[in-house]
């Protein structure tokens, strides 16, 4: 019998890491694990009423439409396979959970973790290639799974680690905090994964090997994990990453330094437009704002600022380029992005989606997109994480604080 789960449920911790490394090695060799059970989350639960009358206060520009789409425990970041059928959603907890819609209405009627014979750890990251191969990032892992958009029916699904435990940042790095990886394939058919490091402020004792190993930054590598190499420096935190649809620039979000006051420093969207950038931390802040644990010093780095400075402490994440038909034409390679929302500053702020529209001159500028998740109480009803565009041209948006996917859609 499938074990059910309510999405407000806690999820349980799979087995220990000898029974996990027995069966990575027997999913490797196609064998079977002996997993027999996925946990499957109750669509009809009680909960989605109470998201649904939350969404009914969520302002947007006219003629756009918000409803829930799926409910997933944790859900954080998205990626949906390249035939439509599958839509993985990770997570900052020991899941990644596979979304289907199988009677193709628009709403999910299926929601099920994803490789149950595996222990995952932090699985935040998911992306897929073009040719169908999805990849997660862990806290300390890179793994990759052919086909799965055809193979997560099954407890035992193929799993090729191409950075192995322990590989992706030394394991005495390890931390609790800014551990939530984001990976995406690039342009030019790489890996891009970001490297938060673990400090409000990183100190200079740790400047040399998180510049060599990447932590602070974005790395990339081939999909089989090598030829890895630092392509960002001086990032603080970025948890969301995408590239332009026409330029094939690289722009990520990047949360800055905490306890500097309510207004300071600002949150950052970046542009990148070539390999080995330097973009400021530890010696600012976020935008133009010096540090205090670097004040006054020089700065030994040519630093890039950013390409638009959002509002501080409200904590931009995932984003995704549109590309879609459904919106209006000034929508067109815009981007979309989630702010989680503050949780450090004395007026909250966040909580909402956010649109960025980019000039042919590279300029960018910033405004909500939809907004009320933040209540007229100052609570939180909702916390989106990450934004992308489904086939349609319809947009989900995660939210880890209600444990839902919502859909976006547009009519005139």
């Amino acid at each position: 019998m499938k074990k059910l789960l309510t999405a407000t449920t806690a999820v349980a911790l799979l087995g220990g890491t000898a029974m996990a490394q027995s069966n990575l090695e027997k999913l490797g060799a196609f064998k079977v694990t002996g997993t027999k059970e996925h946990t499957v989350v109750d669509q009809n639960s009680g909960s989605a009423d109470s998201i649904r009358a939350v969404l009914e206060n969520i302002t947007m520009p006219e003629g756009f439409k918000i409803q829930l789409y799926a409910l997933v425990p944790d859900a954080r970041h998205m990626a949906m396979a390249p035939q439509g059928t599958v839509l993985f959603v990770g997570t900052k907890k020991n899941k990644v959970w596979a979304v289907m819609d199988r009677d193709r209405n628009k709403v999910a009627d299926e929601v099920k973790d994803f490789a149950p014979s595996l222990e995952l750890d932090v699985p935040n990251g998911v992306a897929f290639s073009k040719d169908g191969f999805l990849f997660i990032a862990e806290r300390n892992r890179v793994m990759m799974y052919p086909a799965a958009e055809f193979f997560h029916e099954s407890p035992d699904v193929v799993a090729v680690p191409i950075v192995p435990q322990g590989t992706l940042i030394p394991v005495e790095e390890e931390s609790y905090n800014h551990t939530a990886r984001v990976v995406k394939v690039g342009p030019d058919n790489k890996l891009y994964i970001s490297l938060g490091q673990p400090f409000n402020v990183a100190p200079p004792e740790k400047l040399d090997l998180y510049n060599e190993t990447g932590i602070g930054g974005i790395i990339r590598m081939d999909r089989d994990g090598s030829n890895r190499e630092v392509y960002t420096y001086g990032v603080r935190n970025s948890v969301g990453h995408d590239f332009h649809p026409v330029t094939g620039e690289l722009w990520w979000t990047d949360n800055q330094v905490d306890g500097m006051g309510d207004d300071i420093p600002p949150g950052e969207i970046n542009r990148q437009t070539a390999a080995g950038q330097h973009f400021g931390h530890p010696w600012y802040g976020g935008g133009d704002v010096r540090t205090n644990e670097y004040a006054g010093q020089e700065v030994p780095v040519d630093v890039v600022m950013p390409a638009v400075e959002t509002v501080a402490h409200a904590a931009d994440l995932g984003m995704s380029f549109y590309n879609g038909n459904m919106f209006p034409a000034k929508y067109k390679n815009a981007i979309f992005s989630a702010q989680h929302g503050s949780w450090n500053r004395t007026e909250p702020i966040g909580a909402r989606v956010m649109v960025t529209f980019i000039d042919d001159e590279g300029n960018a500028t910033t405004e909500p997109f939809a907004e009320g998740w933040l209540n007229e109480n100052g609570e939180y009803d909702g916390r989106p994480v990450d934004v992308i565009p489904m086939k349609d041209g319809s947009l989900l948006v995660s939210d880890d604080f209600a444990n839902a996917v919502y859909r976006i859609t547009y009519s005139e």
